[in-house]
């Protein structure tokens, strides 16, 4: 793994450390390719069942895109970085394990987006958010304007995105960006525990949460219901299925094995 992504491993967690320090956790090509090498390597690991993203250090989960790497860019090249960014950030949110944002400082413009990419965000009560692109001219080109919308509503995003101003962590839980503010450091011990909670049910049913939840959200509600009674339906020739409900019937703690 490159030095700008530390990886360490806690049980069947993964924590993926974004460190840039010197440059505020920025976004660059090296970032991007060690984000999408860690999450196919976490996707084939049957001992990997979740992972943390976070920013090294105290300041910063990732503070933007590293403006110096694309400042002399045109369309074409523009065109190319939004693609690729895209590309990362949609198998993030798309991997069918879950995958938890521990955000530590400001998560801003792809900082913001990484984030948002993610299925659940807590952040400490240091944390700021935001997506200030119209400030350089151009617009989120991670996914920000997709996404962003998805979760806070169509005004809340079109008030952040179009003033480009920031907001703390209080107000991005008042809107529903992120999950649960904590302190700064119980925030990895938090987003450990939540994780936890998580990774102990059935992964299958887990899997297929996930793909019902953001799969159904680019569908209507008819093509949304009949994917998640497919789901529903594939759950029931699982062994899992089967040790959940004798577990419940015989009032003890299930053992899930992915089967």
């Amino acid at each position: 793994m490159s030095e700008v992504l530390k990886k360490e491993k806690d049980g069947k967690i993964v924590i993926g450390i974004i460190s840039r320090t010197e440059a505020m956790n920025a976004l660059n090509k090296d970032v991007l390719w060690s984000l999408k090498k860690l999450f196919e390597e976490a996707r084939e690991d049957k001992e990997t069942s979740g992972i943390i993203l976070t920013g090294d250090g105290e300041k910063a989960f990732v503070a933007g895109a590293d403006i110096k790497e694309f400042s002399s860019y045109g369309p074409f090249e523009a065109y190319k970085m939004a693609e690729r960014g895209q590309e990362i950030f949609s198998l993030i949110e798309n991997f069918p394990k879950p995958v938890l944002a521990a955000v530590n400082g400001y998560a801003l413009g792809g900082g913001c987006e990484l984030a948002l990419s993610c299925h659940i965000r807590i952040a400490s009560k240091t944390a700021k958010f935001g997506q200030p692109e119209v400030n350089l001219g151009i617009i989120p080109g991670y996914g920000g304007t997709q996404r962003l919308s998805r979760i806070v509503g169509v005004g809340r995003a079109i008030e952040l995105i179009l003033t480009g101003k920031m907001i703390d962590a209080e107000e991005a839980f008042r809107i529903g960006l992120v999950n649960k503010v904590v302190e700064q450091g119980e925030l990895l011990q938090e987003a450990k525990k939540i994780l936890n909670q998580i990774i102990e049910k059935a992964p299958i049913a887990i899997e297929l949460a996930l793909n019902s939840i953001i799969s159904g959200i680019e569908m209507t509600k008819d093509e949304g219901l009949k994917l998640e009674r497919a789901n529903f339906a594939t759950l029931f020739s699982t062994e899992d299925m089967k040790e959940g409900v004798s577990a419940f019937i015989e009032k003890r703690k299930p053992n899930f094995k992915g089967k």
